[in-house]
């Protein structure tokens, strides 16, 4: 027997036995049954952080003099 899991953009299907073998294997990838409520994430843009540019090392300096 077939059981349908989704993860709230695709739909999956998977045999009972492979699903009750893992259930957490599913639910940590967000796959639940058809049936069943799934928590939607929401995805916030209002904080962004800048990055700040990378300084440069000068190399001459950080060889060692022999």
């Amino acid at each position: 027997m077939d059981i349908k899991l989704t993860n709230g953009k695709k739909i999956i299907i998977r045999s009972k036995e492979q699903y009750d073998a893992n259930p957490l294997h599913f639910k940590m990838r967000g796959y639940a049954p058809v049936g069943q409520e799934i928590t939607e994430v929401k995805k916030t843009t209002d904080k962004v952080v800048q990055l700040k540019p990378k300084k440069k090392k000068n190399v001459k300096k950080t060889k060692k003099k022999d």
